[in-house]
């Protein structure tokens, strides 16, 4: 990997990680046509950079991660990783098959979108504008919808824990600004496990990388989360649905062109 492709790869994450869009199958269609998809680092890579994203959902809320007399808010996001980590840690050999299964990933794609062209007609009596509002067992449940998203790569994280948290009477934007907060926790122990099983390839070149990555990823996230807010406030989601099938569709077109799609 060359920091040019370390760049592409960090604006896709930070422009994907919290839109309803699925990170890892845009990372299915830029590593391979750049032909670093099967590199071990790559996968490592694509992971770790995470923590820039994270950074930027830290930065832009600083108020809510940083005042610790509000405890209420870190124990409903504890609540709410529980289920991820368990059955993250329980499904571990099943998502490592299917993050490698192009076909999988296009088709959870696909049904995704389809699903948010008439999401916004499916929620309309909304009553919960923040994550005040809402109780612990909210909280758990919406934590439970990202457990789709673990065991579905290529549902997207955000896309599952938004829609979980308007099942659970969440306005849009309380939703999104949940799906950010929930991000934190979830991601960081992915990247953390992530790092630990991959340290041995951390050299110094290596770790340039990530951190040009990281740095790529902060950055962007930041205009991102910023720019989603505000379009989903107005637009909803049908033109996330849309972009959805349009990446699946272009996720099968190179499979079935035998061009070859590897993600880890």
């Amino acid at each position: 990997m060359n920091y040019i492709q370390a760049l592409i790869l960090a604006i896709i994450e930070g422009l994907t990680e919290f839109l309803p869009v699925s990170s890892t199958g845009h990372m299915v269609i830029a590593s391979s046509l750049m032909g670093i998809g099967k590199d071990e680092f790559v996968k490592l890579f694509e992971v770790a950079i995470q923590l820039g994203a994270i950074l930027a959902v830290v930065v832009l809320y600083w108020k809510k991660f940083i005042d610790f007399s509000k405890w209420q808010f870190y124990l409903k996001l504890f609540i709410a990783v529980i289920p991820a980590l368990f059955f993250g840690f329980l499904l571990n050999d099943f998502i490592d098959n299917t993050l490698g299964d192009p076909i999988f990933i296009a088709v959870v794609l696909l049904l995704g979108g389809i699903v948010l062209l008439f999401i916004d007609k499916f929620f309309k009596n909304q009553s919960i504008n923040n994550e005040q509002e809402m109780s612990n067992l909210t909280a758990f449940k919406i934590g439970c919808f990202q457990v789709l998203a673990v065991a579905l790569p290529g549902l997207s994280r955000s896309a599952a824990t938004i829609i979980g948290g308007m099942q659970q009477k969440l306005t849009r934007h309380a939703a999104a600004e949940f799906s950010f907060f929930l991000a934190v926790p979830t991601m960081c122990a992915a990247t953390g496990y992530k790092l630990l099983k991959g340290y041995h390839l951390l050299d110094a070149e290596n770790i340039k990388l990530l951190l040009f990555g990281n740095l790529v990823a902060f950055i962007v996230a930041i205009i991102a989360i910023k720019s989603f807010i505000g379009f989903l406030s107005k637009h909803g989601f049908r033109v996330f649905g849309w972009y959805r099938i349009i990446i699946g569709v272009v996720i099968l077109v190179l499979y079935f062109a035998e061009i070859p799609l590897t993600v880890g």
